[in-house]
């Protein structure tokens, strides 16, 4: 997996289409926080310690390779340009973190992204395991496979009392954020989003939009995360945050049901509208782009019309972002307009399945 490969990759397979749940959850992502012993977490610790804990990862990379039966690659952050690090930030692999301060900072990626980790990022060590739909049981498990091989071969900061130590005062415990992005049009349209935003912390779990904020939430799409990490196992924080997903699945179905008997021309009329204007559009923003695609999944879902091209969906998400378009562009000082076009562009090639 070479950088140019990562880097201008349109297909995500943790958003391929299909799955568990596939028509209301897009992808589940399981993250755990680790540190070495002796040495300060990345806030505190120097540039010599840094280097030291990339070292020590580094050296184990054979034990991890021979263990999952596959190969990572590594990125260092300093070898990125801002520009490559934002694409990374897009596709889910990096974050902001990993941006800010790059020195000694790392992303070493295996199976084409799915899995992942984090080298100096809050905390020395951060797993991710990515998997399409709803299904947090595969990543939980591969990250647990990670996780025992890491702790063979490393020293991980642990306490009795209080579990595992982290530099984030919110993640220690189990370490563990599990995550879900779900696509909620039905219950933004029907206004019924608040409620699950106010039940959401008596559930201990937080629910935030994917882009934008509150009210703007591009493309209807959500992320609900565990927000408890200590006094429970992993494993039940999981089937925690499982449940609540399950119970938002169904308000979303029931909602989407209700627009479809109630005003199904009206909604018709917009994912027609919508579809037409990703087809033909010469000029799309990023906001507009999210939220024509919103309309066209729900028709999809709603069958309201066909969809040859399933997995264009993800497609379509990635090739709206600004970084991976400039990077694609080889040119980070492209106009608003440029990039606009750009976008229309390549939208129209996802839609038509073409590279």
């Amino acid at each position: 997996m070479s950088k140019d490969e990562i880097m201008k990759e349109r297909h995500l397979s943790w958003l391929s289409a299909g799955g568990t749940d596939g028509d209301v959850v897009l992808m589940s992502r399981v993250r755990l926080a680790r540190n070495l012993k002796k040495l300060p977490f990345p806030n505190r610790a120097d540039f010599s310690q840094l280097l030291a804990v990339r070292t020590q990862v580094e050296q184990i990379l054979p034990s991890l390779a021979k263990g999952l039966g596959t190969e990572f690659a590594g990125f260092n952050m300093e070898e990125l340009t801002p520009l490559e690090r934002s694409v990374l930030i897009e596709k889910q692999l990096a974050t902001t973190a990993l941006m800010k301060n790059p020195q000694h900072r790392e992303v070493l990626l295996a199976e084409a992204g799915q899995v992942s980790l984090m080298v100096n990022e809050d905390d020395h060590l951060r797993i991710q395991c990515l998997a399409p739909a709803f299904d947090l049981d595969a990543p939980l498990k591969k990250a647990f496979a990670i996780d025992d091989i890491i702790e063979s071969q490393l020293d991980i900061a642990f306490d009795e009392k209080m579990g595992y130590l982290t530099a984030v005062p919110t993640n220690l415990g189990t370490g563990l954020r599990a995550s879900v992005v779900l696509h909620l049009p039905g219950l933004v349209f029907t206004k019924n989003i608040s409620s699950v935003e106010t039940i959401a912390p008596q559930l201990g779990l937080s629910i935030h939009s994917l882009y934008g904020e509150g009210q703007e939430a591009g493309g209807c799409l959500y992320e609900i995360t565990n927000q408890l990490t200590m006094g429970f196992s992993e494993q039940a924080l999981v089937e925690n945050l499982k449940s609540a997903v399950r119970e938002v699945v169904a308000h979303e179905r029931k909602a989407r049901k209700a627009l479809a008997l109630y005003m199904k021309d009206r909604l018709e009329d917009e994912v027609w509208r919508a579809y037409g204007t990703l087809r033909y559009a010469r000029l799309l923003t990023e906001k507009e782009t999210l939220e024509l695609l919103s309309w066209v999944r729900l028709g999809v879902n709603l069958r309201l019309m066909e969809w040859e091209n399933p997995d264009s969906f993800g497609d379509i998400l990635l090739v709206s972002r600004t970084h991976f378009l400039q990077n694609l562009a080889e040119n980070e000082n492209m106009s608003k307009n440029e990039i606009d076009r750009l976008r229309a562009e390549q939208v129209r090639k996802a839609l038509l399945g073409k590279e």
